[in-house]
């Protein structure tokens, strides 16, 4: 694997961890205001953010590549309302997907086509993930923050599993 290409590898395990970080904070500080829906919600972003990380780190390891793990950032702790928290997390989303397309243009370049594979699952999940936040985003810039309207949506994205 080319060294440019592996070492944003290593990189983007960081930012996967980081990004499971940060959604464990964010899900502390919706347990704190009583809202256990959207920390539930967090919780799963943070356990599938950490899975991600960890199919990186296979791969690299199936390629007999050499894994450098960097030290984690410390996330944000304190957090506004809701929307503001959906709003840095679309933002964050947007930011992850960057990174992975950086990834493969680099793959591409390097004509590393086992990346290019691996790395299209990816691509494909963040499509996801930046739809999630969002369609969460708007809705809760629908509903408005108090009331029921709030709690309506704490109550659905308790049931994620």
């Amino acid at each position: 694997m080319n060294q440019k290409l592996l070492d944003e590898m290593n990189v983007q395990i960081n930012k996967e961890i980081y990004s499971a970080y940060l959604y464990l904070s964010m899900a502390a500080h919706f347990s704190h205001a009583n809202l256990s829906g959207l920390s539930h919600w967090m919780k799963a972003q943070a356990k599938e953010e950490m899975e991600h990380a960890m199919k990186f780190y296979e791969f690299l390891n199936d390629r007999g590549e050499k894994l450098e793990l960097q030290s984690i950032a410390q996330p944000d702790s304190k957090f506004g309302s809701p929307i503001k928290v959906f709003e840095q997390v679309l933002e964050h989303e947007i930011f992850v997907t960057s990174r992975i397309h950086l990834l493969y243009e680099i793959a591409v370049s390097e004509k590393d086509y086992p990346t290019q594979i691996f790395l299209q699952w990816f691509v494909n999940e963040q499509v996801e993930e930046e739809k999630h936040a969002t369609e969460i985003l708007e809705a809760l810039k629908l509903g408005g923050e108090s009331g029921s309207a709030l709690l309506m949506m704490d109550k659905a994205l308790g049931a994620k599993e």
